[in-house]
């Protein structure tokens, strides 16, 4: 399928449609929970009725061979609110680390267990980070070795930052099968709801995304059934013994699906920016100093068209990286970090400019803007935004092209 820019009328309709709940059911009820700090689970338990969120729904988006409808719904739902919006599509994380990793035996039994359904929702966590491994997923200590007489995998460590970590069903669990092998020695595993020995630390005070539920993860000789390891047994002894006679790994867990989930990352990002750039485009417009409205100012007007096209630069670069993704195309220069790290760096610079636009008004929590400017902080220091970066300075170093 070739690239294009024109949106499909089933992907308009999803647009509009994500948008309206954005607008009439998240951005109500944003402030509340962002200043409770908890998990918003009327407002889940309201897109699983109308059918947002939902292994069904998910599938839909995922089917678009163009790679652009979960992004699209990514956008808009941040648009009204990046707690409410981790706390409705973070478990879509998980759900990509089963589907990068997992056979389809996993894949149909497992995702569904990741939602619920529309009468008990659940959510489900995807455990990568360390506290002492975060992009440096080689670093990571957390082990899990089999037990042969009991059929078993036993994992131990200590997993952090973790969205809905504790409070979910599913939890996806990555851990060092052979140390000795850095990240090719590593494997996803399902932690199944209930399962022993998995206990969540207090729930972390966070700067922005509140109403999102972030914990760390301990993990004490937690057992799970041998099938639980994604994609099997038999194909993760083939891929270590491989690796461990110098052939390529052919993949890592964690980097998969960090690479399946940035493109949508960036989108949430940009969300945030295009609500805070659309809020001081308004605000500029009627508030009056030197008694004509500060738009008229060139300083103002010329930051704020500066902003929308940075906008729309990092959403040509997340579509793009959508489309590669979907189609098989190889990210090759780190099309998924380019545009997550873009529209990050976008979504900081709108939320400072709306602030400055506000002027006095700035200060007050009573606008919107305040909860936008400490989420659009977080897009900043998520996993992965590095990679590009290294890629480039290593090429340049060895004289190699970009491409």
């Amino acid at each position: 399928m070739s690239f294009n820019l024109d949106l499909t009328d089933d992907q308009t309709e999803l647009r509009d449609w994500v948008h309206g709940f954005a607008a009439d059911v998240v951005r109500p009820a944003a402030a509340e929970w962002d200043e409770r700090e908890e998990t918003p689970w009327p407002v889940i338990r309201e897109a699983a009725r109308i059918g947002l969120y939902g292994f069904e729904s998910l599938a839909e988006m995922w089917a678009d061979p163009t790679g652009l409808s979960l992004v699209l719904a990514n956008e808009e739902l941040f648009w009204g609110d990046a707690g409410i919006g981790m706390s409705v599509f973070g478990t879509t994380l998980a759900v990509a680390g089963i589907f990068a990793g997992g056979t389809p035996e996993q894949v149909v039994e497992w995702i569904p267990q990741c939602f619920g359904d529309e009468a008990d929702p659940k959510v489900a966590a995807f455990c990568v980070s360390e506290p002492e491994a975060g992009s440096d997923v080689a670093s990571m200590r957390t082990g899990a070795r089999y037990d042969e007489a009991a059929g078993e995998w036993v994992i131990s460590g200590q997993k952090a930052w973790i969205t809905n970590g504790g409070i979910a069903g599913v939890h996806v669990v990555v851990a060092s099968v052979d140390p000795s092998l850095g990240a090719r020695g590593q494997a996803a595993f399902i932690v199944p709801p209930g399962t022993g020995g998995l206990v969540a630390g207090p729930k972390i005070k966070k700067l922005g995304l509140r109403a999102s539920h972030t914990t760390d993860v301990f993990l004490d000789e937690v057992r799970v059934p041998g099938h639980c390891v994604l994609g099997g047994k038999e194909k993760l002894d083939e891929r270590l013994a491989r690796v461990r006679e110098g052939g390529a790994g052919r993949g890592q867990a964690a980097m998969a699906t960090f690479e399946l989930s940035r493109p949508t990352v960036g989108a949430q990002a940009l969300g945030i920016a295009r609500a805070a750039y659309e809020y001081a485009l308004e605000y500029a417009g009627q508030r009056v100093q030197f008694g004509r409205p500060v738009l008229q100012n060139q300083a103002v007007a010329f930051a704020l068209a500066d902003l929308r096209t940075d906008i729309d630069c990092a959403r040509l670069l997340i579509w793009r990286a959508a489309w590669m993704g979907r189609n098989d195309r190889a990210f090759t220069a780190g099309e998924g970090s380019m545009s997550k790290l873009k529209a990050g760096e976008v979504a900081v610079a709108a939320t400072e400019k709306a602030v400055q636009v506000l002027g006095g008004a700035g200060y007050s929590r009573a606008h919107p803007v305040e909860r936008w400017y400490r989420d659009s902080k977080i897009y900043t220091i998520f996993e992965g935004t590095s990679e590009i970066q290294r890629l480039v300075i290593s090429r340049a170093i060895s004289g190699l092209p970009i491409r």
